[in-house]
């Protein structure tokens, strides 16, 4: 169903793949979990590895998840589940059970510390990552005024920095 892939040799624009595609960030706490939709992230290379950073409001029920989990996914969807991904982003997992809401099918992938990830089987690639660093949004350190506009309540997103274990892609 995945074959694994080397980032090096991964053919994504992460501009549109991560804000105009969107994903779900699923994150496990021994036997529960909870899956939300993220529309920011960056890719790239920190302390010499490649990394995914994503970012939750602590109003999020995934954030509880993210704070304890040793690890997170990322799963990337074709378009005809754009449908799943707007309700994921739109309820709460606290309250609805979005893979009954969805059809999404979970799949769990082993994680770099022996615990448990979870990703979904219609996702088109799946990255795999072990949290290595969590920073939380200081007002204080931001440069330009109208950053301060994404943040009418002040519920400031924590950043979470994780190392790609994996990149699982669907084989065609």
């Amino acid at each position: 169903m995945f074959e694994q892939v080397d980032y090096k040799h991964l053919q994504i624009n992460p501009f549109t793949t991560i804000a105009e595609d969107a994903f779900l960030l699923t994150a496990a706490d021994g036997s529960s979990w909870n899956t939300m939709t993220g529309g920011w992230g960056a890719m790239g290379v920190l302390w010499s590895k490649p990394v995914c950073i994503v970012f939750v409001r602590d109003s999020r029920y995934t954030y509880t998840f993210m704070e304890k989990a040793e690890g997170f996914t990322l799963s990337f969807f074709p378009l005809e589940w754009k449908k799943a991904l707007t309700f994921c982003g739109s309820h709460s997992g606290r309250d609805t059970d979005k893979v009954a809401a969805t059809g999404l099918i979970p799949v769990e992938l082993d994680g770099s510390g022996g615990t448990g990830r979870i990703a979904f089987e219609q996702a088109n690639m799946i990255f795999s990552c072990t949290k290595a660093a969590r920073v939380p949004f200081d007002p204080s350190c931001f440069v330009l005024n109208n950053i301060e506009d994404h943040y009418p309540r002040k519920d400031y997103h924590r950043m979470y920095v994780g190392y790609i274990d994996q990149i699982l892609v669907r084989e065609i």
